[in-house]
């Protein structure tokens, strides 16, 4: 089996690093917030192994891609031509496209919007629900109970979240990550770390650990590529939902109808909270050939629950058509 191989290729946004390994139908891997092309390491070489060509890139915004000046480059649309940009640019016609997080919403958009391109769609942690109902913006605000404000309120104006943020970005990361892993969320009781104190930081209600899927090291790999780049690129994607729901009105409603594939996390608020788009895949995902929560599991599925994940990738890969 081939070892990875980094490059950058061109896109709309001006290049979009990737890593590749592998030989075959090409598999294109999506990471979220905050993460990069590192969160699939446990997977690239998996699916590789698979007869797949495994591709993981940094989305436009993060790490080793380019990251334009203007917020609104960074709406939905531009993300899914970058994804179509990598695919020709790496030989191909149509590709498996697999996201996590916010990288869950771009494949479904990408399969939603280039059905041509995207032949199949697998989906971790959180789950499709098509575009509808208010503007995003409205329903995030309406989340805010009393003295609290939620995230992705927080994350929408710019500076504010950077400015918490990047004085300590390796303290923040291993503080997120271990807010919304299964073995360090905060129990039953404790202040919920997906809202904000009036008057306070994201980062009062993380815990003061590492999860245990997490290595120094590999914190050590996140937190120098946004020392590096700053989180203006990443937060971003935040700061266009509005955008996204104007954009994709032509799509209201809409299924994807190509193979998919859903894996949630039993302790994700993802999952919870969107149970109802779990529930609704008969209509909004026709092709649904699995819906998995794992017991147990938070957020990032792929690294906390690699072994299960991969199998059920691996598994999924290999009865599509």
């Amino acid at each position: 089996m081939s070892e990875p191989v980094h490059r950058l290729v061109p896109s709309p946004a001006g290049r979009i690093h990737l890593v590749e390994q592998g030989e075959g139908p090409l598999v294109l891997l999506l990471h979220g917030f905050p993460e990069s092309w590192y969160s699939w390491r446990r997977q690239l070489p998996v699916i590789a192994a698979a007869g797949y060509r495994a591709v993981a890139i940094d989305v436009r915004g993060y790490g080793r891609s380019s990251r334009p000046d203007d917020i609104a480059a960074y709406r939905m649309l531009e993300l899914v031509e970058d994804n179509v940009a990598v695919v020709r640019a790496l030989g191909a016609e149509t590709a498996v496209v697999i996201g996590h997080d916010w990288g869950a919403n771009i494949a479904a958009t990408s399969a939603l919007v280039r059905p041509e391109v995207f032949t199949a769609v697998g989906l971790l942690s959180v789950p499709y629900a098509p575009r509808g109902g208010p503007r995003p913006s409205e329903v995030f605000a309406g989340m805010a109970g009393g003295e609290e404000e939620f995230y992705v309120s927080y994350f929408q104006e710019p500076g504010r979240a950077e400015a918490e943020i990047e004085p300590d970005v390796r303290g923040w990361l291993r503080g997120i990550y271990a807010a919304m892993s299964a073995d360090t969320m905060p129990g039953d009781g404790a202040a919920d770390p997906h809202f904000v104190g009036r008057g306070g930081l994201l980062r009062d209600r993380f815990p003061e650990t590492r999860p245990g899927w997490l290595s120094e090291a590999e914190l050590d790999v996140y937190a120098g590529e946004f020392e590096r780049t700053g989180f203006r690129g990443a937060l971003a994607r935040y700061r266009n939902m509005d955008r996204d729901w104007e954009d994709l009105e032509a799509y209201d409603g809409a299924a994807i109808t190509q193979p998919s594939l859903f894996v949630g996390g039993g302790r994700d608020a993802s999952t919870t909270w969107l149970a109802e788009a779990i529930d609704a895949y008969p209509k909004t995902l026709p092709g649904l050939r699995g819906s998995h929560v794992l017991p147990g599991a938070g957020h990032w599925l792929q690294q906390e629950r690699a072994a299960e994940v991969n199998g059920l990738l691996r598994d999924w890969l290999r009865d599509l058509p």
